[in-house]
Parts: C-alpha cells; sequence; structure tokens
C-alpha cells in the first residue's frame, strides 16, 4: 500500500471513529484533550463536532495553521509525556491521541507511558480514541467499526 493509501486510510479511521462516538456514545461531562495538535486538522473537527465542550490541544511546539489556534489556556506546550500529566484527574470526556511515528521502537517508547495518561485523564464512562493500541486495565476496547482496517485505529471506553 503507498504512503498516500495508508495516510487516507488513517485520516478516514479517525474521522469514522470520531463521528462514531460523537453520534453514537453518551459521553460523561467534561472536556475534550486532544494529545498532538500537529497541524491541527483534527482539532479542527474536535472543535467543531464538541462546540459545547472545551477542546485543549498538546504539543511540543505550535504548528497548526494561525486560524486553527487554540484559545487562550487551551494550547498546553511542551513534551506530552510531562505536560499531559497536568491534566491527570481532570475527568475529560474524550481523549483523542495520535502521536504515533510509524517507527515500532519508538512508538514502543510512547506506550509506556501514553496508556496510563489517558486512563488518568478520562472521566469514567469517558472514551478515548487512538492511533496506538492503549493495552491499560481501565481502558475497554470496543468493537472495530467495519469502515476501519483491523489494526488501523482504536476506540476505547473507561470502566471503573
Amino acid at each position: 500500500m503507498s504512503r498516500l493509501d495508508s495516510f487516507i486510510n488513517r485520516m478516514s479511521a479517525q474521522r469514522d471513529i470520531l463521528n462514531h462516538v460523537r453520534d453514537v456514545l453518551d459521553l460523561p461531562d467534561g472536556a475534550v484533550l486532544e494529545v498532538g495538535l500537529g497541524n491541527g486538522r483534527t482539532y479542527s473537527h474536535l472543535r467543531e463536532n464538541f462546540s459545547d465542550r472545551r477542546v485543549v490541544a498538546f504539543d511540543r511546539q505550535f504548528a497548526a495553521h494561525k486560524t486553527l489556534a487554540p484559545a487562550a489556556g487551551d494550547f498546553i506546550e511542551g513534551e506530552i509525556r510531562e505536560t499531559g500529566q497536568t491534566f491527570v484527574g481532570t475527568k475529560a470526556a474524550l481523549v483523542h491521541a495520535d502521536i504515533g511515528t510509524g517507527y515500532a521502537d519508538k512508538d514502543a517508547i510512547t506506550l509506556q507511558w501514553l496508556p496510563d495518561m489517558v486512563a488518568g485523564m478520562l472521566a469514567e464512562g469517558g472514551a478515548a480514541v487512538s492511533g496506538l493500541p492503549l493495552s491499560h486495565p481501565q481502558l475497554e476496547e470496543l468493537p472495530r467499526l467495519p469502515s476501519v482496517e483491523e489494526g488501523r485505529y482504536f476506540y476505547y471506553r473507561k470502566t471503573a
């Protein structure tokens, strides 16, 4: 598969799952957290589709289009592994994390801390959507959508 087709599949899976979460899951009260702002495309989608909620974005530095700049206080700059810890316990309704690199060795390092952080950020009943698998005892993996290739994108519900 070409890198372009792989990118399109990832973006389609991300959109389909986020739209499914919006339309089907009954989320608890709380903010939406975007772990990895990148160029801001997904942040824009989250802001549009969860307009009644605070949307907070994390990244090493701001690199999104200036029209996508989060409101003051809603962009958390710095190493996500560290800055994300400040939102553990905040009981977010939704956490979206798309910070995989495509390099198994680098992603393995991220997976040493990301599942704990995401689970800690979420309220009970909250949803996590991720490009990387989040193995954690408090995160119940939800059934793959028919439009999403096996292993392409994942979503979870936080249990007690």
